[in-house]
C-alpha cells in the first residue's frame, strides 16, 4: 500500500497464473520498473527470465513483509557480475 500512497500502480494477483499475466501486461504497457515481492519472483522465475535480456521492464524483487529470501541481493550480484566480469560485491 506504501507504493500507491506514492503513486505508484499497485497489482495484486492472486495466484502465479495472475503475476505471469501482470507482468506479461506491464511490459506490454512498457512500464520501465516492475517491483515484485521475492516469493512470487521464485514462483514465477521462468515468466521473469523471459526479460533478463531486455532493457524494460527491470524486473526488482522486494522483500515482503514475512523478510527476505536473498533472491533481490542475488540478482543484484549476479548482473554485477555479468557487467563487470567478476564478483565485486
Amino acid at each position: 500500500m506504501g507504493f500507491s500512497a506514492l503513486g505508484a500502480d499497485v497489482v495484486f494477483p492472486a495466484d502465479a497464473e495472475g503475476a505471469r499475466a501482470a507482468l506479461g501486461r506491464l511490459a506490454a504497457e512498457e512500464y520501465a520498473v516492475v517491483f515484485i515481492t521475492e516469493r512470487l519472483a521464485a514462483d514465477i522465475s521462468d515468466a521473469i527470465a523471459q526479460y533478463d535480456d531486455r532493457l524494460t521492464p527491470a524486473i526488482i524483487p522486494i522483500p515482503d513483509n514475512s523478510g527476505t529470501l536473498g533472491i533481490g541481493m542475488a540478482n543484484v550480484k549476479s548482473r554485477v557480475e555479468r557487467a563487470v566480469g567478476s564478483d565485486i560485491i
